[in-house]
């Protein structure tokens, strides 16, 4: 992939649908240029005659016939301080689709090619504008279903991140040229290598390693989500629930048991927390064939599910399927919500204290008790305890580049307390240091940074 005097290339920057603006973005040697031929402003001025950072006010012209295709704004932003480290022109237009892709025709007409997925991001990261964990955290940034994964996004976009790896690297990395120069030179005044204090140093790491590690699955949660099933015996109020959690009626609610029948299923934020939410039958027993279709259902959807929420009568006694409900719960992440504590109380608390560690009492009804659900779930799921800002892994290949090191640090710590060569330390080390060069992407392959902007789309 070309950086720096390769192709030009454009594309729609904004999304794909009807908007008040759209976005095309021209980047590369000749942008400008390439903008001049399409664009022509109301005063007369041409792009390629402006400085970075300004706008012109005009319209956009076929090349062919001079026809006048929308009105614009063009603004000019030159390499390298632009987002490629290019020169980069963007034409602002109305956003409908078709005036926005026939303008960008016009502007391929005039010399520039289509932009592959991500490849403005990746002429940022080739021409060294941003590493690689900011590029990454462009796409969590449009991802972001909640304001937990934005301010993550924006603290990797930021290099947050970055500076994290970094500083583990650079203790690292004194570490390994201490032990290489006192190796090599023992003729020069350099201080003897001490085995306590190097211990301490790779356990320092090593912790901080692990406390980067450790975040990983309450940043995903954050990000992508957990798939929540509501379970529980008929009229218990799971469908109730369900409509308060989701803001409107999602769930057909009436005294009638057995109403719900399959799983009705609504994507919703429980505070910071994407929780993708599934209604489910009643569990009972039941000879209505139908009805015992969807039960099976909501068996099976327990099984697999990422948490659930136990919904419990307060209003009842228990019976038999509030204790199946309580033994399905076992090894998966659950919280029981006690519901219609509005109504005189018959259920057995302790029976549910004993077998959930959190439990809510609640009225999905009036809504009261909704932010002790919410501080629950964070609990439960750690999500509570993660700060966002403080820079956290996004992806999997982030993760295993981490895991790498970390165990390159453990494998130092075993030679160092194995009493083997020094050497066999350093080895150890710039294993450690190299996965975290390519973690940030100053060491990745080419099948890496591929691996990265594959997630990307055409216009980022």
């Amino acid at each position: 992939m070309e950086g720096k005097g390769g192709r030009t290339i454009a594309a729609i920057s904004t999304a794909q649908a009807p908007g008040g603006i759209g976005i095309i973005r021209i980047s590369g040697p000749d942008a400008l240029k390439i903008a001049d031929r399409v664009f022509f402003s109301k005063n007369g001025k041409r792009i390629s005659g402006q400085k970075g950072y300004t706008v012109l006010y005009g319209e956009v012209r076929r090349l062919s016939s001079g026809e006048k295709l929308d009105e614009a704004l063009a603004t000019c932003f030159r390499g390298p301080r632009s987002f490629t480290g290019e020169d980069v022109a963007e034409l602002s237009c109305h956003g409908g689709l078709y005036i926005l892709r026939r303008v960008l025709k016009e502007v391929y007409e005039a010399g520039a090619s289509p932009a592959e997925p991500g490849e403005f991001t990746r002429r940022a990261f080739l021409n060294g504008k941003i590493g690689l964990t900011e590029a990454e955290s462009v796409m969590e940034l449009i991802s972001a279903q909640g304001a937990g994964a934005a301010r993550a996004a924006m603290a990797g976009h930021e290099g947050v991140l970055e500076k994290r790896i970094g500083s583990i690297r650079e203790k690292l990395l004194n570490l390994a040229a201490h032990l290489d120069a006192w190796a090599d030179y023992p003729e020069e005044d350099i201080e003897e290598v001490e085995a306590g204090a190097l211990e301490t140093s790779l356990l320092e790491a090593k912790g901080e390693i692990e406390k980067l590690l450790s975040s990983f699955e309450a940043g995903k949660i954050l990000r992508e989500g957990v798939d929540t099933v509501i379970a529980g015996r008929p009229n218990a109020g799971k469908s109730t629930l369900m409509n308060l959690l989701s803001g409107c009626e999602r769930s057909i609610v009436t005294d009638v048991a057995g109403t719900t029948r399959d799983i009705v299923e609504e994507t919703v934020l429980l505070g910071e927390i994407p929780l993708r939410l599934a209604d489910t039958a009643g569990l009972r027993f039941t000879e209505d064939p139908v009805e015992s279709i969807g039960v099976e259902k909501a068996r099976q959807r327990l099984a697999s599910a990422g948490l659930i929420l136990a919904v419990f009568d307060s209003s009842c006694a228990l019976n038999a399927e509030d204790r199946e409900l309580a033994e399905a719960c076992r090894g998966i992440p659950s919280v029981a919500v006690i519901n219609k504590s509005d109504l005189e109380s018959k259920i057995d608390y302790s029976y549910i204290y004993d077998n959930f560690k959190h439990v809510v009492v609640l009225s999905a009804l009036s809504g009261s008790g909704l932010e002790d659900l919410n501080r629950e779930v964070a609990e439960l799921l750690k999500t509570g305890a993660l700060d966002p800002n403080e820079g956290i892994l996004f992806t999997e290949r982030q993760r295993d580049s981490a895991r790498r090191a970390g165990e390159g640090i453990e494998e130092a710590l075993n030679a160092l307390r194995m009493g083997m060569t020094l050497d066999a330390v350093t080895v150890s080390l710039e294993g450690a240091v190299s996965s975290l060069l390519e973690l940030t992407g100053e060491r990745a392959s080419e099948a890496v940074v591929e691996q990265v902007f594959a997630r990307f789309c055409v216009g980022k």
